[in-house]
């Protein structure tokens, strides 16, 4: 019998005993190329199958070039089969979400075999070919924020040796000044030669090179000796220098315990190296060769501009607990950060759009309805909201600063998220600004939330449009979108944002939410220009991006392009503080070819702009072009893998996340386990971990059992039927994490997004007639008939509401919900149809 084993690599091979399910959705898992030799068994699996020896990394080795600011990172790891035994062995890579892989090559045994890229949904089918074979899967945890993962499996014979080598290429974004190179180091044990090695060569004089402590990668730390990378730092000139990383076996254990993990099972962290160049003060550095050239422009001898922020914040229900206390504890540093130049607004939303007048501390007007009025203080006066009239920007003097952080203390969490209405009063106050003072500060509306809009205008397209049509003409205004925690929407976030001059970042929940919104608005908080154009001559094409709305201390813009004949330098045109300015940039020779750097940015672009497009097509086919002619693995390309009698689909997934279902799933070689500790709605007898059950019961989707499977396959289920048992490899010990009543509620909240608004942290809502309960699973004493169903309107029975999924899609927000809803006991009931099936609450 074959041991499997999970040796991962995160910038390394990190050994797992993790496990979980390929999908063909933002999947990376590729399918092992070892049929089973043996069929399905009761027997409990023995200790030798458990605890196979695991393969030994014998060398680690991260080389990271970088020229023009554009770096290509090579990641090899050497790994040997120790055991008697043939072992799979899973090669496991973090890489920065801004990167893009261009090469995979493995070495098994001698022989070599190539990755290449294919359009996406080519390999998609390649890859779903290989699952529906029945295949071996495996998921393999490691995580980091802003990163996504790569993984390809591979069998190893016994005593014989495999080599992994990945590139990948990014151009590296310059922020608060500087250049950060960060490589995501996981080994999963300590390793005997491990090495990284990061070598820059610059056109441009170097200002500084440092390394700074290791991160975790998942939350923000500040500088801690525990973990100094103690690298070498070689300055060979004054444009190059090399730094270098190789802490032997006891350094990486004591870096382990720094970072919060185990000695034996290695360093797991970030190698972080910092840098930045010296700057032409006359329009930046155009580098020419062959054709391409890159223009890096990053004036600093300009004064910022005055700005005007709007911070447009939810406060809807979803907020309460830490999220509002984090946003309160942000937003105190922010103000504190706001010069006294500078002028700013405060807006909350829920279901009602509050705009704060900070003089008085007091809301000032109001938009919107609340549909749960029960939550007002019954003594508090109701809104007058004819004749309101907007409160004016307050300039950010000390004692609005203080009045503003009163303001920020007062804000309470509840009810539901209007983001049209807050978005379309944000606009209002900066085009009133506008009028009212006729002055030259800059707007920037600072828009953050942690859902899905779920009051008002629900679909997301018409709101972008109409945010977008509102803000344009002369006075537009760039909107900064910030997701915080994995209820918002994303994509939605990332597109309004796109479409109106700014740009999206997400806000991790965790202790750091406070200060990864600080840096944020660091980023944001001095503009120099507005209006930046960039302006070519004639034979000049194929250009990226030339017209920047607004440009920042400490960023730098970059434009790329090809010339045709000989090249003529562009001029830049942009408003400063002191009124439009001219540069005329130099022409330099780079360090290197340019044509891959040109390659990078031009598909990084076009993909934005399909981001943003209502018609993606013709966006697509350009970045495909462009990501198959030069190797990339973009949104639009996957990674086709040649191992040994096959070929795999591998696409990246975002590494900021755990596996959601941690399991082993093992087509042809299953031992069946019930795993929950639930009932489901159809009277499935309670199961205990271990409990072993008939394999009959996977033959078919059944009332009492149903297989854990891909996500795809997962949602098409009928949502009846809950999940009451898994597979688990014969070879594998049973998991520790289970499904749990906590699992299908916060699915609940996920299928039903209005709720997240108005429940409580203890998972009550409070309705007209008294506090109750959501429960996935409750025995109660009544099961009344209720006169009105959301699908007929006939009379129906009182129904647990996560046992009467069928009515989810009407129910589309707390409203309408009202109408229908029945009480049981102290728990949340809906008056079912009877005739689809639905049970009793007591089941």
């Amino acid at each position: 019998m074959k041991n499997k084993v999970q040796l991962g690599f995160c910038f390394a091979l990190c050994i797992s005993a993790t496990f979980g399910f390929a999908t063909d959705r933002n999947s990376l898992v590729v399918s092992s190329t070892e049929p089973s030799k043996e069929s399905s068994s009761e027997v409990a699996p023995n200790k030798e199958d458990v605890a196979p020896i695991v393969p030994k990394i014998y060398e680690m080795k991260v080389d990271t070039n970088v020229s023009n600011r554009f770096a290509k990172t090579s990641v090899v790891s050497k790994v040997k089969n120790l055991a008697k035994t043939a072992q799979e062995a899973t090669f496991s890579v973090v890489l920065p979400e801004t990167a893009y892989i261009s090469g995979f090559v493995m070495e098994i045994d001698g022989k070599s075999y190539k990755a290449y890229v294919k359009e996406k949904e080519e390999a998609k089918q390649i890859y779903n070919e290989a699952v529906g074979r029945g295949q071996a899967a495996a998921h393999v945890e490691a995580n980091a924020r802003d990163s996504n993962r790569f993984t390809v499996s591979v069998n190893i014979e016994p005593q014989k040796k495999a080599v992994f080598t990945l590139t990948y290429e990014e151009l590296l974004q310059r922020q608060n000044e500087q250049y950060e190179i960060v490589i995501n180091i996981h080994p999963g044990q300590p390793v005997k030669d491990l090495n990284v090695e990061v070598h820059i060569d610059e056109s441009k004089p170097l200002k500084f090179v440092k390394s700074p402590p290791l991160r975790t990668g998942n939350e923000i730390s500040k500088n801690d000796d525990k973990v100094a990378s103690l690298a070498e730092i070689n300055k060979i000139n004054s444009t190059s220098a090399t730094v270098k990383f190789s802490p032997n076996i006891e350094r990486q254990k004591q870096l382990a315990t720094g970072l919060g993990t185990k000695e034996e099972n290695g360093l797991a962290g970030q190698f972080v190296v910092q840098y930045d160049v010296e700057r032409d003060p006359k329009g930046g550095e155009v580098l020419l060769k062959d054709g391409y050239f890159v223009h890096f422009f990053a004036p600093t001898d300009v004064e910022a501009l005055p700005k005007q922020v709007i911070f447009v914040l939810d406060t809807s229900g979803s907020m309460e607990g830490n999220r509002i206390r984090q946003l309160k504890e942000a937003m105190n540093s922010i103000l504190s950060e706001l010069k006294n130049e500078d002028l700013f607004n405060i807006v909350e939303f829920s279901s009602i759009v509050k705009v704060w007048n900070v003089d008085k501390v007091e809301v000032d007007y109001e938009v919107g309805e609340d549909p749960w009025p029960l939550y007002d203080t019954p003594d508090a006066p109701k809104k007058n909201k004819t004749n309101q009239v907007l409160p004016p920007a307050y300039q950010a003097t000390e004692e609005n600063k203080e009045k503003a952080k009163k303001v920020v203390d007062k804000l309470n969490a509840y009810g539901g998220t209007d983001i049209k209405s807050a978005l379309e009063v944000g606009l209002k106050l900066v085009k009133k600004n506008k009028e009212d003072k006729k002055n030259t500060h800059q707007p920037i509306i600072m828009f953050l939330t942690d859902g899905e809009p779920t009051m008002g205008e629900t679909n997301t397209e018409k709101i972008t449009s109409a945010i977008s049509e509102l803000n344009s003409g002369e006075i537009r205004s760039p909107i900064f979108s910030l997701s915080f925690g994995d209820g918002a929407d994303r994509e939605f976030l990332q597109k309004i944002s796109l479409k109106n001059l700014g740009f999206a970042r997400h806000i991790y929940e965790a202790a750091d939410a406070s200060l990864q919104l600080q840096e944020f608005y660091k980023q944001i908080s001095s503009p120099l220009l507005n209006n930046v154009n960039f302006k070519y001559v004639s034979n000049v094409t194929k250009l990226t991006k030339t017209v920047f709305p607004i440009y920042f201390r400490g960023s730098e813009i970059v434009v790329a392009g090809v010339a045709e004949d000989e090249f003529v330098p562009p001029s830049i045109e942009g408003n400063s503080l002191r009124g439009p300015i001219i540069w005329s940039p130099k022409v330099e020779n780079p360090v290197g070819d340019l044509e891959r750097l040109w390659a990078y940015l031009t598909v990084k672009q076009i993909l934005e702009a399909r981001d943003a497009a209502e018609k993606k097509e013709p966006y697509t086919k350009k970045a495909l072009d462009i990501a198959l002619k030069y190797s990339f693995v973009t949104p639009v390309s996957s990674l086709v893998v040649v191992k040994p009698n096959d070929t795999s689909a591998v696409n990246t997934e975002d590494a900021s996340k755990s596996a959601d279902r941690p399991y082993f799933l093992n087509g042809s070689k299953l031992k069946h386990y019930a795993l929950t500790s639930y009932t489901n709605r159809l009277g499935a007898p309670t199961l205990s971990l271990g409990q072993p059950v008939p394999a009959s019961a996977f033959a078919a989707p059944s009332p009492q059992y149903a297989q854990i499977l891909p996500d795809d396959a997962y949602e098409s289920f009928d949502t009846a039927q809950e999940v009451t048992s898994m597979y688990i490899s014969e070879t594998t010990q049973l998991p520790t994490t289970i499904p749990t009543t906590t699992d299908l509620y916060e699915d609940i909240k996920n299928k039903l997004p209005w709720l997240k608004d108005i429940i409580m942290e203890n998972g009550t809502i409070t309705l007209p007639n008294g506090n109750y309960k959501i429960s996935t699973n409750e025995t109660v004493t009544s099961t009344p008939q209720c006169p009105k169903t959301p699908i007929n309107g006939t009379a129906g029975v009182c129904t647990l509401l996560p046992h009467c999924p069928q009515v989810f899609s009407l129910l589309t927000d707390a409203k309408i919900f009202q109408d229908f809803f029945c009480p049981l006991d102290t728990f949340v009931g809906v008056c079912c149809p009877i005739t689809t099936g639905a049970t009793s609450a007591s089941s």
